[in-house]
């Protein structure tokens, strides 16, 4: 009964840390990647769908990112959801792809997006230790209904100690990474 409900919050803990993860590569370092718009949502018919279902993406520069849409009907919209969103980026349309030219960061840039991503991680510890909170609930009351004993409980929850202390180093050294990729120059 421990087991299941230690396993199945490490599960967890570790879907929270890999979400904080993939949000840090939305933070971008200076350098065009896909990754800063693949997820931008764009009007489409009626329904706003993923950039990455519209467009293929090349980056031929490294401050340079080029949209290439599967139909260029789309175009206007994808260069409006472009602008629209914080990428602090202006889009040019050439009537076939989509340019975005990425300046330089600067240092207060950059600052500010060292505490985005100190925010992003702090929700992602969050995340673990109320996964935790609830882990401990489940393993009170398997106690309560004579399912574990006292024991059981307490060699239980220092595991789940353990195991929180764990993931949330794991999301502090992404933090840490992230912050020094930000900072170079």
């Amino acid at each position: 009964m421990t087991e299941e409900i230690l396993i199945d919050a490490i599960d967890k803990m570790e879907k929270a840390v890999e979400h904080v993860q993939s949000q840090f590569t939305t933070v971008r370092t200076g350098r065009a990647s896909p990754v800063l718009v693949e997820k931008l949502l764009v009007e489409y018919y009626g329904s706003t769908v993923p950039l990455l279902q519209l467009a293929g993406f090349q980056v031929p520069e490294a401050r340079q990112l080029l949209v290439k849409p599967h139909d260029r009907s789309t175009l206007a919209a994808i260069e409006k959801a472009i602008r629209e969103s914080d990428l602090g980026v202006n889009p040019s349309n050439d009537g076939v792809v989509i340019r975005l030219n990425f300046p330089a960061l600067t240092e207060q840039r950059r600052k500010e997006y060292v505490k985005v991503v100190k925010n992003m991680s702090e929700d992602g510890r969050v995340a673990v230790r109320n996964i935790r909170r609830d882990a401990r609930k489940h393993l009170e009351a398997a106690e309560k209904a004579s399912e574990i004993s006292a024991d059981d409980l307490e060699r239980a929850e220092k595991e789940l100690e353990k195991i929180t202390h764990d993931h949330v180093d794991h999301i502090d050294k992404a933090v840490g990474r992230k912050e020094q990729e930000l900072l170079e120059v």
